[in-house]
């Protein structure tokens, strides 16, 4: 069974973690385009691949990116995430994230991944994986995922055009991490990526 583990490979983006900007927007776009038209990464099934053009985006749009305060809960223990599998990571509540999107107050906890942060690499990874009023309903049902890294300070910024779908939105063979129920946003976020038809 392929698993995935908080779809590392899209930690290249991370290096953008000032303030957003379309530019980086748009290039992460054209990267996940790539990456997914890229046989040897693409998480598409053959069949997929072969008629694979782009992936659909909602519009970019800087509404949707935020500053948020980081909260850290240092003192939480380590849980095993519920995937779309039996397959069960190990995750920690690094923290919580306060911020304000489209007028309405909002919260999310933010993961790390336990295995994957004793890599040098990602040492800083941060995962955010959210529903909103789009999921099911424009984006995909199970929810969608956002890498970030993790601050020195305070503060850091969610660009939410660059959230993603889990492996599992285009292939069964891959096991997903499952959003919690806490961090079902109230807001229709519609940015990122959409659902993807076939």
């Amino acid at each position: 069974m392929k698993v995935i583990l908080t779809l590392v490979a899209f930690f290249w983006i991370l290096s953008v973690q000032a303030q957003c900007s379309e530019e980086a927007a748009v290039a992460y776009q054209k990267q996940l385009n790539a990456k997914y038209a890229n046989p040897e990464e693409s998480p598409l099934t053959k069949k997929d691949l072969k008629k694979f053009k782009s992936l659909d985006f909602y519009p970019i749009d800087m509404q949707y990116c935020v500053q948020a305060k980081l909260v850290r809960t240092p003192d939480e223990k380590p849980f095993e995430m519920p995937t779309t599998t039996e397959r069960k990571p190990i995750y920690v509540k690094y923290g919580e994230l306060h911020f304000t999107l489209m007028g309405k107050e909002c919260k999310l906890d933010v993961f790390r991944n336990v295995e994957l942060t004793k890599k040098e690499e990602y040492k800083d990874h941060l995962f955010l994986p959210f529903t909103d009023l789009t999921s099911g309903n424009g984006s995909y049902g199970g929810g969608r995922y956002i890498d970030l890294k993790a601050p020195e300070g305070d503060i850091i910024y969610i660009d939410f055009n660059t959230a993603y779908n889990p492996y599992c939105a285009y292939n069964y063979k891959y096991s997903c991490p499952i959003p919690p129920q806490q961090n079902d946003l109230m807001v229709e976020v519609k940015a990122g990526v959409k659902e993807y038809k076939k």
